[in-house]
């Protein structure tokens, strides 16, 4: 007799809380390292520091425990221990700054004080949205949203130009990036339009070379994604930017028709566009002589725009080796805006090619999870938005550990929770607390399913020992234990029962499962195949945009 046996999933709230405790030792233990290698003491206020990001872990922790139980027991140690080692290197860059009378000196102080905001909107995420598919509802409303903060940095007398790219908007004392939390909004709005219009997308169109080309309407929105990423890369010259953007465009869509034709058409658009840009706009052009040949004495020489940036933090992280100088014994001071776009450098000068694998090793674990989540989801929305953010996260990664070690053109993007910026921790802690949102989703077990006993509804009942096929006769009026092999729907899901009695008081029904399904009596022999299935009545599929449980 065969049986099957439910899986379980724990809420990892207890799991949780024992990572959390070598992530913020990481951290901590980081942050000293930094103090003593740069002045041979130990930091003053590390006990302040300590406390201080402790609470803020534990808060969230705390949150999750009231408000999303299930979550991913993983995602909050891996951000909190990517944060803390950010906050550690910036720190040991300010006292390097500090010593040379440089005005970044009190970056490691401003950094600290966008973690505990950020850690507060991620907190006001988690606590105010209980249900991420209520994100569905303003799909339109996201799209605006995310144009609007793209082309935020072009008004006049708000946007700024700052090292060659407008990217920046700046009210009074306070500057941002807009496109930070732009991502974010698109991201929503690209999963809310195509789990409408996957189906379209995938199936319609002609063939041609063994690719499935959308018909000519359908290519609507990705030519508008992709004039807005050229937008971007021509008026903003920001080319990290625009490849981010139409990047996660192209990898929703993929993720939602599963046809490759679509990523192939995606790179022919952008490798065409920044083919074209490079070759009509200077600064464009500028971009990809400094990837290729950044040896040059004409173009380190070249300024503004010139290579020196990038060969000095080369040099830097050839200088550190496998194992590094350790944490302030290098020099990543003499690399140009070593605690933003190349704080990658910086850590591997100090930390090594071993520490760097280590670090890099943690984004792969918090992508994974994301990824996870969206596989373990129920809900079209769902898969695409988790998918969607973590692919941002592992793409910008990508873009800037890869313009660092000139393996494609550098641009101008931060790394996610490592690198100094408020806007880009602020943005990169919404996305953890939006995946954590639907991993309580995707890992919350389906409520038990239990077989019972109903009156009949024009379903033909067997008295004991007897078998009455279906369809040949007429109801008989009894009431009782339906016939065996006939579906009962409790809830949500189906069941079939069998022969042997079902116990409602003891609980002797089928065991809670992680997903819906139907629980199936073990013994073939006993089963009326030809009972009749009555119709159930559940809830619409995504493409009917019923979402709500």
């Amino acid at each position: 007799m065969a049986s099957v046996q439910p899986h379980r999933v724990r809420p990892g709230r207890g799991t949780e809380l024992l990572l959390l405790v070598p992530a913020l030792g990481i951290g901590i233990a980081g942050y000293v390292l930094a103090g003593l290698g740069a002045t041979g003491t130990v930091p003053p206020h590390v006990i302040a520091y300590a406390a201080g990001t402790t609470v803020l872990a534990f808060a969230v922790h705390l949150v999750l425990r009231l408000r999303a139980p299930w979550a991913d027991p993983v995602i909050l140690p891996v951000v909190v221990a990517l944060n803390g080692i950010g906050l550690a290197m910036i720190y040991r860059i300010s006292i390097a700054y500090a010593e040379r009378g440089r005005s970044e000196a009190d970056i490691a102080d401003r950094q600290l004080a966008w973690t505990a905001i950020s850690v507060a909107l991620a907190i006001a995420v988690l606590w105010v949205l209980r249900d991420h598919r209520t994100l569905r509802r303003y799909t339109y409303t996201a799209m605006v949203t995310g144009l609007v903060l793209i082309l935020l940095p072009l008004v006049p007398g708000l946007g700024q130009t700052i090292n060659g790219a407008r990217i920046w908007v700046r009210v009074g004392p306070v500057g941002m990036q807009p496109a930070e939390f732009a991502k974010i909004a698109l991201a929503v709005f690209f999963a809310g339009y195509l789990v409408t219009h996957r189906d379209t997308l995938a199936l319609a169109g002609k063939r041609v070379l063994g690719l499935q080309l959308p018909r000519a309407r359908d290519l609507g929105p990705i030519i508008l994604v992709w004039a807005a990423s050229l937008v971007v890369l021509v008026l903003q010259r920001d080319l990290g930017t625009s490849l981010l953007f139409f990047g996660l465009f192209v990898a929703v869509l993929y993720l939602a028709t599963e046809r490759t034709s679509w990523i192939v058409i995606g790179l022919v658009l952008f490798v065409g566009g920044a083919a074209a840009a490079a070759a009509t706009f200077g600064h464009v052009g500028a971009r990809f002589d400094v990837w290729l040949h950044a040896l040059d004495s004409d173009i380190y020489n070249r300024s503004p725009g010139g290579s020196g940036q990038l060969v000095a933090g080369l040099f830097g992280m050839a200088s550190g080796g496998l194992f590094g100088t350790g944490l302030g014994q290098g020099r990543p001071d003499l690399v140009p805006f070593a605690y933003s776009d190349f704080i990658i450098a910086a850590l591997g000068e100090e930390l090594g090619l071993t520490g760097l694998l280590a670090i890099l090793l943690l984004y792969t674990i918090l992508v994974s999870r994301g990824l996870r989540t969206a596989i373990g989801v129920r809900d079209g929305f769902g898969k695409l938005l988790a998918g969607g953010l973590s692919f941002v996260m592992a793409f910008q990664l990508f873009v800037v550990v890869g313009g660092v070690t000139r393996l494609i053109p550098l641009t101008g993007l931060t790394t996610p929770f490592l690198a100094y910026g408020g806007s880009s921790l602020v943005a990169n802690w919404i996305i953890a607390a939006l995946l954590l949102r639907i991993s309580d989703e995707a890992r919350r077990p389906v409520p038990a399913v239990r077989a019972v006993a109903t009156p009949d509804i024009g379903v033909p009942l067997s008295p004991p020992g007897r078998s009455r096929p279906a369809g040949t006769g007429r109801s008989t009026g009894r009431t009782g234990t339906p016939a065996a092999g006939t579906p009962v729907v409790v809830g949500d899901a189906p069941v079939r029962t069998s022969t042997a009695t079902t116990s409602l008081g003891t609980g002797d029904g089928p065991a809670p499962d992680d997903s819906p399904t139907e629980h199936m009596a073990a013994d073939a022999a006993t089963r009326d195949e030809q009972a009749p299935r009555p119709r159930r009545t559940g809830r619409p599929d995504d493409r009917q945009g019923g979402e709500a449980r």
